[in-house]
C-alpha cells in the first residue's frame, strides 16, 4: 500500500526526470571542450567541500569516520577527474580501417546511492555521467538524504555556472523505496547506476532498463610465504580499518600457511590489532552476524572499540581492528562472511594449494566476482593466484579497498565495481564514462576481389612433377594432349543484367561488330573489363 510519503516521492521523481530530460536535450549537443569545462567545475566544487561533506555523512548516517570519508570524496573529486582528462567522450572517438566511431550519450542516468558511501558515490556518479554527456537524477538512501542532496546541490550549481543547462544534475529530496522504483522504471530513464544492498541491485536489474549494479564483496587476502609479513599485515590492517570497513572491497579473511601463524599474530599485535580469544570470538559472532549471514545494521561501519563493547568486552582505545581466528569457511563458520566492519577473520592452512582453495571458498561464500588480494614477492605465485580466483579485481601488495577503487593502483578510479556475469552483473569493470555512452559506427564498403581462376595446365604440370620425383612416369594417353581451345561464342545482344551475371560468375562476354550492347551494359562492364571484342 502506498503512503503519502511514497506519493510525494513518486511525484517528485517524475518532475525531476522530466527536468533532467529537458536539460539533456540541450546538453547532448555540447562539444568536448564544453563538457570538460563543466566536469572540471563540478569536480573543483566537490574538492572544495569534500571535508565538510565527509563530516555531514558521518553525522547523518553514523557510519565510518570523517577522515577516511574525506579520502573517498577526494578519490571521486580529484583522482577521477585527473584520470578522465583527455578522454574523448563526444563526437568522433576514433577512425581505423574504414570504420569511424561516434560517441552517443544515453540520456538520463538514474543513480541509486548507498548509505555507507553517500557523498563520494554521488560525486563519482555525477562526474562520470556529465563526462559522458548525460543528465543525472540521484536517489539518496533514506538515511543519507541530507548529505547526498547537499553534495548534489553543490555539483549542480557548479555545473550550471560553467554552462550546463539547469536540471542536468537533479536529486530526489524525498526518496523512498517506491520513489526509487519509479525513477528506475520511468520512460525517460536511460540507464541505472545502482549501489546498495542486494535488494536494490536486484530491483535495478529487473526494472526493464539497462543497469550497472554490483554484487556483495567477501574479500579474501592471501599472505604468501614469500611475502614481507610485517609489511603485508600492516597494509591489511590499514585496509580493514579504512572507514571502519564500510567499503565492500575491504579485506574480510586473511588466509596464510600455518608456518606463518606466529609471525602474522606478532605483526597484528605490532599494528595494535586486538587478537580475540575463543569466548570473545563467539561473542562477536553473535553480535555481528544476523539472518542469512548478513551483518546486523547497528554494527556496520562502527569502530573496533565500540563493536567490542557491543559484544561485551573491552579493548584498548586505539585498537584499529579486531582479529578472530576461525576454523573453516562457509555456513558453519559465520565469521567467514562479509562483515562491513573492522573485524578481520584469520584462517591458517597447511600449504599454498590449500590457501588457494580457502580463498576461492571465501569468494564463493558471498563475494563472487568482486575483489581479492595477495601479498607476495614471488610474482609467479601472484599470477597463479590471479588466474585461479573467481574475482575481477585481484589486488597485489596493497590494501584491497584502496587498490580496488584506484587510490593506490592504476585501475580506473570508481565507486561502482562490477562483479561480472558470475555475480549476475552486466560488467566486470570499474564503471567509467565509457559505460554510459553508446558507440555509433560508420563503416565504409571495401572492394571484394574476384576469385582467382584455376589454371588446369599448371595443376597438370605440378602433378606430373610430383610423380616424376617419385619415379612414376605419366600415363601416355589422349588426355595428356592439350585440349583444343574452343571458338568464342559471340553474343548477339548484351544488356546490363547479362553483364552483372558475368561479373558475378567471373567470366567474359564476347562481342563482335554486329553485337548490340545497351549503354547501361557498357557502363557496368567498363570497370571490370567484362566485354571482349572479337574481330572477324
Amino acid at each position: 500500500m502506498l503512503h503519502d510519503s511514497d506519493l510525494v516521492s513518486i511525484q517528485e521523481v517524475r518532475g525531476k526526470v522530466e527536468r533532467a530530460w529537458s536539460a539533456w536535450t540541450a546538453y547532448r549537443s555540447f562539444s568536448q571542450e564544453q563538457v570538460d569545462a563543466i566536469v572540471e567545475a563540478a569536480a573543483a566544487a566537490a574538492r572544495a567541500h569534500s571535508k565538510r561533506l565527509a563530516e555531514l555523512a558521518v553525522e547523518e548516517t553514523g557510519y565510518g569516520n570523517a577522515a577516511d570519508k574525506f579520502a573517498k570524496n577526494m578519490l571521486a573529486a580529484e583522482i577521477l577527474p585527473q584520470r578522465m582528462r583527455g578522454l574523448r567522450t563526444r563526437g568522433i572517438l576514433r577512425e581505423d580501417n574504414g570504420v569511424v566511431e561516434f560517441a552517443e550519450p544515453v540520456g538520463v542516468v538514474a543513480a541509486i546511492l548507498p548509505t555507507t558511501n553517500p557523498t563520494s558515490t554521488a560525486i563519482y556518479k555525477t562526474l562520470i555521467s556529465l563526462k559522458a554527456g548525460n543528465a543525472i537524477v540521484l536517489s539518496p538512501h533514506p538515511r543519507a538524504r541530507a548529505c547526498s542532496c547537499e553534495t548534489a546541490a553543490l555539483l549542480a550549481s557548479a555545473a550550471e555556472q560553467a554552462g550546463a543547462p539547469p536540471g542536468t544534475v537533479e536529486c530526489v529530496g524525498n526518496s523512498t523505496v517506491e520513489g526509487t522504483g519509479e525513477l528506475m522504471r520511468h520512460p525517460r530513464t536511460a540507464v541505472i547506476l545502482s549501489t546498495g544492498g542486494s535488494g536494490i541491485v536486484r530491483a535495478a536489474y529487473t526494472s526493464g532498463k539497462p543497469a550497472f549494479g554490483v554484487g556483495p564483496g567477501n574479500v579474501p587476502v592471501l599472505v604468501d610465504s614469500s611475502a614481507d609479513v610485517a609489511d603485508a599485515v600492516a597494509k591489511i590492517v590499514e585496509g580493514k580499518s579504512f572507514d571502519y570497513g564500510t567499503l565492500c572491497s575491504a579485506e574480510q579473511t586473511l588466509v596464510a600457511e600455518r608456518s606463518l601463524r606466529d609471525a602474522i599474530l606478532a605483526a597484528l599485535k605490532k599494528s595494535r590489532a586486538f587478537l580475540c580469544d575463543a569466548a570473545q570470538t563467539a561473542a562477536l559472532e553473535r553480535t555481528l552476524i544476523g539472518r542469512n549471514f548478513g551483518i546486523k545494521p547497528e554494527c556496520v561501519g562502527q569502530p573496533a572499540v565500540k563493536i567490542a563493547k557491543m559484544a561485551g568486552f573491552e579493548v584498548p582505545g586505539d585498537t584499529p581492528v579486531l582479529a578472530v581466528e576461525i576454523g573453516g569457511i562457509g555456513r558453519e563458520h559465520p565469521l567467514s562472511a562479509e562483515k562491513l566492519s573492522p573485524v578481520l577473520s584469520l584462517y591458517f592452512v597447511d600449504s599454498f594449494s590449500a590457501a588457494l582453495d580457502a580463498c576461492e571458498a571465501v569468494l564463493r561464500f558471498g563475494g563472487l566476482g568482486h575483489t581479492c588480494g595477495i601479498h607476495a614477492r614471488d610474482d609467479a605465485r601472484i599470477r597463479e593466484y590471479a588466474a585461479r580466483m573467481p574475482a575481477f579485481r585481484v589486488v597485489a601488495n596493497t590494501p584491497t579497498p584502496k587498490g580496488s577503487t584506484g587510490l593506490t593502483t592504476n585501475v580506473f578510479p570508481a565507486m561502482t565495481l562490477g562483479c561480472g556475469a558470475v555475480a549476475g552483473n552486466s560488467t566486470s569493470d570499474n564503471v567509467s564514462p565509457m559505460h554510459l555512452l553508446n558507440i555509433k559506427r560508420l563503416a565504409y564498403g571495401v572492394s571484394v576481389k574476384n576469385e582467382t581462376k584455376i589454371d588446369r595446365t599448371m595443376i597438370v604440370a605440378a602433378v606430373e612433377k610430383y610423380l616424376a620425383n617419385r619415379g612414376v612416369a605419366p600415363a601416355q594417353s589422349a588426355a595428356a594432349a592439350p585440349a583444343p581451345v574452343p571458338e568464342p561464342v559471340i553474343a548477339d545482344f548484351v544488356c546490363e543484367d547479362d553483364v552483372r551475371r558475368a561479373i558475378r560468375d567471373s567470366r567474359k562476354i564476347f562481342i563482335g561488330p554486329k553485337t548490340i550492347v545497351t549503354p547501361s551494359a557498357r557502363d557496368t562492364a567498363g570497370p571490370h573489363d567484362t566485354l571482349v571484342v572479337v574481330k572477324k
